[in-house]
């Protein structure tokens, strides 16, 4: 288990991390989001020691030592890869900066090529890839090793949805084999399907922590898709009802004053009879970091 304790860093007069305390427990994925510049990658660099800070960072309930970096994984936001080497090459140099001989990792490097589609043979150099297959290259570096901590700093960036994908399910069997993964993305949709839990960072502060379940019904569910036949001016006009808005032929999203009103709105819309489409649902992630991150600039 990493344990991130009342962690803090100052930039100069910049407060970039202000007592921030999280965990992350083997088999579990945690979703770090936030703007730019609110802190995710000033938290990675203080889990892998590049930066001095105050507070406590421990794995498995002892301070991290450089054994322990053998077994981390960290894709950082900034890709590097050395053009001239061949996939092979650059594949086994960063496995042996893992305290992996080439010979441990040389009859692996085929399988997760394929893994991973990338499109060329371990003989072709960097520099004549794609910059997608690039990213996969490096992805595959950063997991090769099977480290039991895996950080991801924006993963999916640059990746089509063929290829988010398969580092979708590389993810999960990482997961399955009990490593303790983070990632920050800035799209809602790999949060909300991959992670246990999420923070939320705001100018170096935690605003949001718990599991993606836990965070949407804390905003209340006060979205409502109906089917219905009657009109919009119809439903914008209902009790409780603060917003309708059309989606496709007689379907609409309701947006309600309190969640509570659900009740109201469903007894009015069918009258005791049938209607094919009543769900009430929280905002989404997306929403609600829209919300939060606007909460900023109030």
């Amino acid at each position: 288990m990493l344990k991130v304790q009342n962690v803090s860093k100052n930039f100069g007069d910049l407060k970039a991390l202000n007592d921030i305390s999280f965990d992350v427990s083997d088999g579990q994925i945690l979703g770090l989001i936030g703007q730019n510049g609110a802190g995710k990658s000033t938290t990675f660099h203080s889990i892998l020691n590049f930066l001095h800070y105050e507070g406590t960072i421990t794995w498995n309930n002892q301070p991290l030592t450089e054994a322990n970096f053998n077994e981390i994984g960290y894709l950082p936001e900034e890709r590097s890869l050395m053009p001239k080497l061949t996939i092979e090459q650059q594949i086994i140099y960063l496995a042996r900066l893992k305290n992996k001989s080439a010979k441990e990792i040389k009859p692996l490097i085929d399988d997760w090529l394929k893994k991973f589609a990338v499109k060329g043979t371990k003989k072709d150099k960097i520099k004549d890839l794609s910059k997608g297959n690039q990213q996969k290259v490096q992805l595959i570096c950063t997991l090769i090793h099977d480290p039991k901590l895996i950080i991801l700093d924006e993963p999916f960036s640059g990746l089509d949805p063929v290829n988010s994908d398969l580092l979708k399910q590389a993810i999960l069997d990482a997961k399955k084999r009990g490593a303790a993964i983070i990632f920050s993305s800035h799209d809602m949709e790999n949060v909300e399907e991959l992670c246990d839990k999420l923070i939320m960072l705001r100018d170096g502060q935690i605003v949001l922590y718990g599991t993606v379940r836990e965070v949407r019904q804390s905003f209340g569910k006060t979205r409502i898709y109906v089917t219905t036949d009657k009109t919009i001016e119809e439903l914008a006009m209902m009790e409780h009802v603060v917003a309708a808005k059309p989606l496709e032929e007689q379907r609409f999203m309701l947006d309600l004053d309190d969640e509570t009103s659900g009740k109201i709105v469903f007894d009015e819309l069918t009258h005791g009879q049938y209607i094919e489409e009543f769900n009430q649902q929280p905002p989404t992630l997306n929403e609600i970091f829209k919300l939060k991150a606007g909460e900023h600039h109030e």
